[in-house]
């Protein structure tokens, strides 16, 4: 009986480390994706991460990506309560090494306060998508736009307005940002969006049995949308990951053949 709860024992303690180096694994998911409508002869690059929390973004993460992209862009939660802001523009100022950063709010950037934040974000030069669009031109003229809308959670986003700025841009391939994923679910075929990036639900975070509160992250496509939903790159609540590993992504768009 003494053997037997130790060997229980031993594989709670190996679980629980091995849930705690999940938790803060560095990952780097590759992925291309072309479209017929967007620009000939393009393409476009962009660092998607979500869900940072708690988490530092360190040299390695960094390492693993190694090369410049088009637009960083942060799917919300950036921070949480607790999370000093010094850390906050720390983490803000490594992924500027990598290119122009792009943020949208989460439900956990409110735990902090969001004016003070908002400050360090523009202070630090990041464009906030806060139900808003802006463009993104190559050196021959054709234009992305990214939209970003605000807190779902919180009832802030204003899809509408976000969508009425990106006419006022003009035409162009439409990336919508949301770090709750349920936006899918409010557009419509004549939005024009063709790509939305997404977090939030950690993939589940903790997976038993292939179970968990959210499907894993995935790409996948409903009514000619393509939708990326990350794991994320950190954790909530507590640190600990099964069956859900972080992840961030380099994302290559083209024109499809």
């Amino acid at each position: 009986m003494l053997s037997f709860f130790i060997i229980v024992l031993v594989s709670a303690i190996l679980l629980v480390l091995y849930m705690v180096r999940e938790g803060f694994a560095t990952r780097v998911k590759r992925h291309t994706l072309e479209f017929t409508d967007f620009p000939q002869g393009q393409q476009m690059r962009i660092f998607f991460i979500s869900d940072i929390h708690k988490r530092n973004i360190n040299d390695k993460l960094l390492a693993l990506i190694n090369e410049k992209v088009d637009a960083v862009v942060v799917g919300g939660d950036l921070t949480e309560r607790g999370v000093p802001f010094h850390k906050v523009e720390k983490n803000i100022k490594e992924l500027k090494k990598l290119g122009p950063v792009y943020f949208v709010w989460g439900n956990n950037d409110y735990e902090v306060d969001h004016k003070i934040l908002d400050a360090l974000l523009l202070h630090l030069g990041v464009t906030i998508l806060d139900n808003r669009a802006v463009q993104l031109e190559f050196e021959t003229g054709e234009r992305v736009f990214m939209l970003g809308i605000d807190d779902m959670n919180g009832r802030k986003d204003r899809l509408d307005a976000a969508l009425q700025d990106a006419e006022t841009l003009g035409e162009g391939f439409r990336i919508l940002v949301s770090h709750n994923p349920r936006i899918l679910y409010k557009i419509s075929e004549q939005d024009k969006i063709r790509l939305i990036l997404s977090g939030h639900t950690h993939g589940g975070q903790i997976r038993l049995f292939g179970w968990g509160l959210y499907k894993k992250g995935r790409i996948f496509e409903k009514n000619g949308v393509i939708q990326l939903i990350s794991n994320g790159y950190g954790t909530t609540k507590i640190p600990l990951r099964l069956g859900a590993k972080s992840e961030t992504h380099i994302i290559t768009l083209k024109q499809s053949e």
